[in-house]
């Protein structure tokens, strides 16, 4: 059980991770760059220290970085000469990891990190706007390589599992850049041209007028800063430039066929998504974040994780769609087949 966890940057998601922890009996210790949140923080029995060199000096076991990914190499160059690598497994909580990871290495710190990405989040920011409530069903990447520690690996994974309660998958940080691209950042690209679309039209007040559901969650993201929407779309520019590209050439396919009236590819446009829309229903069904499996129940399993080669059996079992829930001892894992389309 890890008892201390040091934060940095007690923004939306550190400080929600923050408050979380801390009002589940683990001890946090925070740094922010600037001292505004520090006195709401101590309400929430978060110890909140002057310098990052200081929160090294506490030793926390594990160090999450929630800092803007733009500041990461000026965090990892001052952590690099304090933390203390024996005691202190170092993590983050950045949308995109190969960049981190490298950043990481240039750094010197390759030995003691692990990364990581919750699935959580609002389209607000700091640390008014924190909740731990975000963090409530969510789904974690934990991104490793063929140097990862083992041990440390199951440091995060077990606090992730445990103290915060979410569950988990493994993978390397090219498949999940891959996948965030795809469910995240290329999202956020399209839901700002919408917005942009309604802005730049004579009728834009008219169609504000008549925006309703569909319209607002359609456009929910673009609602975001949009300063640190583009950084993260910078940052993991070239999958969501492919993603763009390969979108932009299905619509361009579907208003040709709609310019055609060609009945049979507009049919199929729509009938092509039909394995996901069961997923969702099935996951509607179910009454929680999860899909329902063939017996109507989501289906829980135990898996064996092989000494040599533990990356792949995670990563393979992610791609059945399975999360881990709990570590029931370090080698075995009990999963929940969540995912699968």
């Amino acid at each position: 059980m890890v008892k201390t966890v040091g934060i940095v940057g007690l923004g939306l998601i550190g400080g929600s991770l923050a408050r979380l922890l801390a009002g589940r009996d683990v001890e946090v210790v925070a740094w922010n760059r600037h001292e505004k949140p520090y006195a709401a923080a101590r309400r929430d029995g978060i110890t909140c220290v002057a310098s990052l060199e200081g929160l090294a000096a506490e030793k926390p076991e594990v160090l999450f970085l929630c800092n803007p990914l733009k500041a990461m190499p000026e965090m990892l160059r001052r952590l690099a000469p304090v933390l203390d690598r024996e005691t202190t497994t170092l993590s983050d909580v950045g949308s995109v990891k190969a960049m981190v990871r490298s950043q990481v290495a240039q750094a010197g710190l390759a030995d003691c990190y692990v990364g990581a990405h919750p699935m959580a989040g609002t389209e607000f920011s700091g640390f008014a706007a924190s909740d731990p409530a975000i963090y409530d069903h969510a789904l974690w990447s934990v991104t490793v390589d063929e140097t990862t520690d083992y041990e440390r690996f199951l440091k995060v994974a077990t606090l992730i599992t445990g103290a915060i309660g979410n569950r988990v998958i493994v993978l390397d940080d090219q498949t999940h850049d891959r996948a965030a691209a795809m469910i995240s950042h290329a999202p956020h690209v399209v839901s700002t041209a919408l917005i942009n679309g309604l802005a730049s039209s004579p009728d834009r007040n008219i169609a504000a007028a008549l925006a309703a559901g569909s319209w607002r969650d359609m456009t929910r993201v673009a609602l975001t800063d949009p300063d640190r929407t583009r950084a993260m779309v910078e940052e993991d520019a070239d999958n969501v430039e492919a993603l763009l590209r390969d979108l932009a050439d299905r619509l361009t396919s579907f208003a040709d066929d709609l310019h055609d009236r060609d009945d049979a590819a507009l049919t199929k446009f729509f009938a092509a998504g039909q394995p996901f829309r069961d997923y969702k229903s099935r996951e509607r069904e179910s009454g929680e974040n999860g899909a329902l499996g063939a017996d109507g129940h989501i289906e829980r399993i135990v898996i064996d994780i092989p000494n040599s080669g533990w990356q792949r059996t995670f990563l393979d079992s992610a791609r059945r769609g399975e999360h881990v829930v709990r570590f029931l001892q370090p080698w075995r894992a009990e999963v929940e087949t969540r995912s699968k389309i």
